[in-house]
């Protein structure tokens, strides 16, 4: 079997970005989104950081607390300082938006911000439509970089355009952002390795060089993706019926992981948990 491109499978590509910006958005049709198939969440993380810490002078990173263990490792293994801002509150199991907005006004001008774009790993709290423009109004401010992890894309709501809201909104403002997006969980593809890696460009001179230099970082980490999970991705991405019923089946997860937590909720309530 042939290798992959360093950008590896363009139908997979293609799909991938439909799925994060929406099949309509005129960044697609402006061709102003550069994206690189790439090793699923890990993968795509360590593109994003080898390719900052070789173009930008800030080298702070900022996770929130808690995150997904891997952020501190793949980050602090490309040169940067990893440190968290605040984001879980105990006192009501939600999130401190106060607090996470505090912090992100506080850093260092053109820092690193990690994001969760839905279902946030660990404690499942997402920020509300009207918290996200905050996040990104704070973020626009300090003139800060984006990464977004997309890991759980359709497991939060159950709908994969519900989750992708804060993916569009700094899309739709222009920010810089890198946007890691994970097929693993939503397509059952564990073992396959299937994900990507996408920034926005202001024009086609800027696409062009990140394109290029994208290219560059992920040919010296693993040189090309793998194609068969890409290619499952892209068959039903692209066929309407198929896409049709992996949104069902989307659905259909989301819903019992919900059935299953309360559950749980109520049973432990049951025996006098707190």
């Amino acid at each position: 079997m042939e290798y992959a491109p360093i950008e590896g499978l363009d139908s997979f590509n293609k799909a991938a970005m439909k799925l994060l910006y929406g099949e309509h958005n005129p960044l697609l049709e402006q061709k102003r989104i550069v994206c690189l198939q790439s090793l699923s969440g890990t993968g795509s993380l360590s593109v994003a950081a080898h390719f900052l810490a070789q173009y930008v002078k800030n080298k702070n990173v900022y996770v929130s607390k808690p995150t997904w263990s891997n952020h501190y490792g793949i980050f602090q293994t490309a040169g940067f300082t990893v440190s968290e801002y605040r984001y879980w509150d105990p006192n009501t199991n939600g999130l401190n938006y106060d607090g996470m907005i505090q912090d992100i006004q506080s850093f260092q001008e053109n820092s690193i911000i990690i994001l969760h774009a839905c279902a946030h790993n660990p404690t499942g709290v997402d920020p509300t439509k009207e918290q996200w423009q905050g996040i990104l109004q704070a973020i626009q401010k300090g003139n800060h970089i984006a990464i977004i992890d997309c890991a759980y894309q359709g497991f939060a709501s159950g709908d994969p355009d519900h989750d992708a809201y804060a993916v569009r909104l700094f899309a739709e403002h222009h920010h810089p952002v890198f946007v890691c997006h994970s097929f693993a969980k939503n397509f059952g593809l564990y073992g396959q390795r299937v994900g990507s890696i996408s920034t926005i460009c202001k024009d086609h001179d800027e696409y062009a060089r990140l394109d290029s230099q994208l290219k560059i970082v992920a040919r010296r980490l693993y040189s090309s993706p793998p194609l068969h999970g890409a290619r499952i991705v892209a068959e039903i991405l692209n066929d309407p019926t198929l896409y049709e019923q992996w949104l069902q089946e989307v659905s259909t997860m989301a819903n019992r992981i919900r059935s299953v937590r309360q559950a749980l909720h109520d049973e432990l309530k049951n025996l006098g948990s707190e």
